[in-house]
């Protein structure tokens, strides 16, 4: 008899939710979508008083969906690392931020979190936005994640565990993020298809300050320089500064400057935004790329005494330099000619750097680095690289025997050798660069050992030793040779005539 009812009960309990979906589906059908949305704001309204539940969603996208939400990105990467993994249904896609595969829960997916002895529920969900047609595309698509919890834990969810939750998803995307590499994009327009003034690519460079060309002590300064910088957010704060540093890199070409930017970036795990001056419209369009660069970055300006009229020697508008001139002051004259009209309709001024290195605008972000490169500090004005502005020069000079040794060390994987002795000898003499002394150490074929590559530096250094001696030889042949009257103390005189006293005539 039991059996009967409890058969009968299962019958028609069925039946009564099977009418109630065949009414659902013809409300929704039928029904007009502002009236459906009317009838369940005020359920949901009436339901809340005997409901105990509290609900807070975190959308994708918000108002003109041109910025994915940073609350939800952080809650996505939370989840994914830790209560993903008791989720049944996921779904694997590459990151935005990240070369690695990412586990996510997929839609309508419920996972449980536990927080000081508090239970919280998650859900993944979306919603499909109503349309004409009947299809719809992903951008008609709004997915959020829905958090729920008891509403006597109200204080502790929506303070201190949504905090904990944002600090440790912004954490674990910061670990897992691809850096990038940007560079300003000329001849945009506002407004544009594009989203930002940027476009990047994946930052990939190898550089470290352990294959990095250089004295240790000196490494172990600028590295210690760095660590510090990105621990000091409060002392920043306290002393009433941007949190920015400046750093001049100047050398000789090829002493390792970009190198270095690539080694600072990889220490820190920054991105790196390459400014490139010429192709900024105005100050105000520099403005614009400063505002959309992010914390955690490098911003560089190479070669700034070539970028634009911005040293102390400024010349007068038409005024050119002659073609050697040009080349003696920019040994990548070709790459810059390039860009020699995009440079001449620039209107970015002096002070508008200024500006946008320590002016109120300056101060729109956090933890960033500006660095410029040159190879003739010499030429810059010195409005620009004071104290404050670029905080710590840092010069890039020839190659050293314990900069050799680093090199020895990554290209022929050896630390020690009998030729050390010779070199050592010949580089405290000549002055080469770390990229030609790289070059010479690079094997060229299959069968090139550490011997060989080592003779072939120590041929190229006694071929620059008897360049150089060469060169001394001739200008002072040349000095002797002048016709430039010339005392016996050494100072010149413009004077040599008969009618001035033999002994206080200038000898030659």
């Amino acid at each position: 008899m039991v059996a009967i009812n409890m058969t009968e009960l299962w019958t028609t309990m069925g039946s009564t939710l099977a009418s109630f979906m065949f009414l659902w589906a013809i409300i929704r059908q039928y029904c007009p979508y502002e009236v459906r949305r009317f009838f369940e704001k005020y359920t949901h309204r009436v339901m809340s008083y005997f409901y105990p539940y509290i609900r807070i969603s975190f959308h994708e996208f918000l108002g003109d969906r041109l910025k994915r939400s940073e609350a939800y990105s952080a809650v996505e990467a939370y989840l994914s690392a830790n209560t993903s993994k008791s989720a049944k249904r996921l779904k694997a896609e590459m990151g935005k931020d990240t070369s690695n595969l990412v586990l996510t829960m997929d839609e309508y997916e419920r996972v449980t979190d536990e927080f000081k002895g508090v239970k919280v529920w998650w859900v993944s969900s979306k919603v499909v936005l109503p349309t004409r047609s009947m299809s719809y595309s992903a951008e008609q698509e709004k997915r959020f994640y829905k958090l729920t919890f008891h509403k006597k834990y109200r204080e502790l969810i929506t303070g201190s565990y949504l905090e904990h939750v944002i600090r440790e998803g912004k954490e674990i995307r910061i670990r897992n993020r691809q850096r990038k590499l940007y560079t300003n994009s000329p001849g945009y327009k506002w407004p544009s298809f594009k989203q930002t003034m940027w476009s990047h690519i994946v930052f990939e460079h190898p550089a470290t300050f352990d294959t990095l060309a250089m004295e240790r002590e000196k490494k172990q300064e600028i590295i210690g320089d760095l660590l510090t910088f990105s621990k000091s957010k409060d002392f920043y704060a306290r002393i009433g500064k941007a949190w920015k540093r400046g750093y001049l890199l100047y050398g000789p070409p090829g002493t390792g400057k970009s190198t270095m930017i690539a080694a600072m970036a990889n220490l820190l795990g920054y991105d790196v935004y390459d400014l490139e001056l010429t192709a900024v419209k105005d100050n105000t369009e520099l403005r614009k790329l400063l505002i959309e660069t992010t914390s955690k970055s490098i911003i560089v300006i190479e070669d700034i005494d070539c970028s634009l009229d911005l040293t102390g020697q400024r010349k007068k508008k038409g005024e050119k330099c002659s073609d050697d001139e040009s080349e003696k002051l920019n040994p990548e004259a070709g790459r810059k000619e390039a860009n020699e009209e995009g440079s001449s309709s620039s209107k970015v001024t002096l002070s508008g750097l200024l500006n946008f290195i320590d002016g109120i605008w300056s101060a729109c972000g956090g933890e960033r680095l500006i660095v410029f490169t040159t190879n003739y500090v010499e030429k810059l004005d010195p409005a620009l690289i004071r104290r404050g502005r670029m905080d710590k020069h840092i010069q890039l000079s020839y190659c050293s025997f314990e900069g050799f040794k680093v090199l020895a060390k990554n290209y022929l994987n050896i630390e020690t050798h009998p030729l050390f002795y010779t070199i050592q000898r010949l580089i405290e003499e000549i002055k080469m660069t770390p990229a030609d002394v790289a070059e010479n150490l690079m094997p060229k074929s299959p069968l090139d050992d550490a011997e060989k590559c080592l003779s072939r530096l120590i041929e190229a250094l006694e071929e620059t030793k008897e360049t150089e001696a060469t060169i001394t030889n001739v200008e002072t042949e040349e000095l002797k040779q002048s016709t430039i009257p010339v005392k016996e103390d050494g100072e010149f005189c413009d004077h040599d005539k008969e009618t001035v006293e033999p002994e206080n005539r200038c000898q030659r």
